[in-house]
């Protein structure tokens, strides 16, 4: 049974269709009438969703290989103690908040997944709610933009339990290179997302080798991009993935990519350079897609 967090002060939150259906017993008549018509509309759109093919899994884009790590210890153990750092530079996070401020709806009920104790969005914008998802209790708590959270290891379970159609956006920030099935994940993406929603993973160089997956160790800034595009295309309803690249020239070293040294180099900071910045976004169509 999954935990909702709620942040100190606020009521606790209800998937949609549950909060509609409780306590309506001491409402007027015509108040009832009125939530029991939207509750059959809520489930009339998530019946049309099960009748098509959108969200579904056309094929799998990992073998099994790609999808091992080097540290194959549960990663529960390895997030249990929080670190209060960013993993990515100044100009990384500038890039990253403007291309929330372009794509996010003021208002917007937003899932930040595989979150932690900051989400980089813009400062002055208000959103209607906030939900993260991690692993780490204390980073999530910490984290002044969400409004309640939920600890989950997605690589044992995939399965969101959030209703359908429930998100205007979702995001994923520098964390897709853990996804063990990467498929499953983006596909139940898709389910909570509502039509015509926004999933943006964004990414740099950074990462904690032996927990990232092998396709994503083996890679560069280049085939790491076209593997997200195939996470994306490898789920039926998705627009066509908008890939957004901003590569410093100073760091784009192939060698040093690939090099198991340089990636410690960079995150002791010992390399020069800015980190290199890329997000893969795509939505929600808005047209069920059969069969």
């Amino acid at each position: 049974m999954l935990t909702i967090h709620p942040k100190p002060g606020l009521r606790s939150w209800h998937p949609p269709i549950v909060a509609t259906l409780q306590a309506t017993s001491s409402l007027p008549f015509k108040t009832r009438l009125f939530l029991a018509a939207k509750t059959t509309n809520m489930l009339n759109e998530s019946n049309e969703t099960e009748r098509s093919s959108a969200g579904k899994i056309k094929r799998l884009v990992l073998s099994e290989e790609g999808r091992t790590k080097l540290n194959s210890y549960p990663d529960r153990e390895f997030y249990s103690y929080p670190r209060f750092v960013t993993h990515v530079d100044d100009g990384f996070i500038s890039t990253l908040t403007d291309l929330y401020q372009e794509k996010l709806r003021p208002g917007s009920e937003i899932l930040d997944l595989m979150s932690s104790w900051v989400s980089h969005l813009p400062n002055e914008a208000v959103y209607k709610r906030i939900v993260g998802h991690g692993l780490n209790a204390q980073e999530l708590a910490r984290n002044p933009r969400l409004d309640y959270f939920f600890v989950k290891d997605l690589n044992q379970d995939q399965k969101l339990e959030l209703e359908s159609s429930s998100f205007d956006a979702v995001l994923c920030t520098v964390s897709v290179q853990y996804l063990q099935q990467p498929e499953k994940v983006f596909a139940e993406v898709f389910r909570v997302l509502r039509p015509g929603g926004a999933f943006i993973v964004s990414f740099s160089n950074r990462l904690f080798y032996e927990k990232a997956i092998g396709a994503w160790r083996d890679g560069t800034g280049y085939s790491r991009v076209q593997l997200v595009v195939q996470y994306f295309q490898c789920v039926e309803g998705f627009t066509q993935p908008e890939i957004i690249r901003k590569v410093p020239a100073a760091a784009v070293d192939p060698q040093q990519e690939k090099s198991p040294f340089g990636w410690i180099m960079r995150l002791l900071g010992l390399v020069s350079g800015s980190d290199p910045f890329y997000a893969v976004v795509a939505y929600k169509n808005f047209k069920p897609v059969y069969e």
